[in-house]
């Protein structure tokens, strides 16, 4: 089980190419000014790992999957499954922690999550040193290319934002700098 806040089935703003985006519900690290404080409670809804997978089977199209938040470490054992499941389909994997890598490291499950990746984009978001550019939201975030599978211009070249319609109507803003696009 885990808890999930949202899932968007085809992004371009949350890593290289078309991806699946899947945002946690749950988070204690309280970042001041974070822009996704929505995701930090106990709110969202619980599902299955099994599920979330295959929502993510069911698009075509699609080059990789992205884990957000919340907190992903947070939910260890949910987020190296669902990586792990992936992976199995062909996807590349991304995931946003607010976490070092030096810190997942240490964490229960921390390992065994970042075996999953081929990149991580880590540390607190400190709204002093805003940057939303590249993935990153903040200047202290850094990116870590975990496999060979993408160059760091893959990574910085992903738009810093998104604006989709929904098939219900609704308006999705993604991305590290959702209130600025790009032309």
């Amino acid at each position: 089980m885990l808890r999930l806040h949202a899932t968007e089935p085809r992004s371009r703003a949350n890593g290289p190419g078309a991806r699946f985006v899947v945002w946690f519900q749950g988070c204690t690290l309280g970042c001041p000014g974070c822009f996704n404080p929505t995701t930090h409670g106990a709110g969202g809804s619980e599902t299955t790992v099994e599920a979330v997978l295959a929502e993510v089977a069911a698009v075509n199209g699609i080059e990789g999957f992205t884990l957000s938040g919340g907190e992903p470490l947070q939910q260890p054992t949910a987020a190296a499954v669902l990586l792990a499941g992936a992976r199995a389909l062909g996807l590349s994997t991304l995931m946003f922690s607010g976490y070092t890598i030096e810190e997942a490291r240490a964490l229960p499950g921390g390992p065994a999550v970042l075996a999953q990746l081929d990149v991580l984009i880590d540390g607190r978001y400190v709204s002093t040193e805003r940057f939303a550019e590249g993935l990153r939201g903040s200047k202290n975030q850094r990116i870590h290319l975990l496999t060979s599978r993408y160059s760091l211009a893959d990574v910085e070249a992903t738009p810093v934002a998104e604006i989709r319609i929904g098939k219900t109507g609704e308006m999705i803003l993604t991305g590290v700098n959702p209130l600025k696009l790009r032309p």
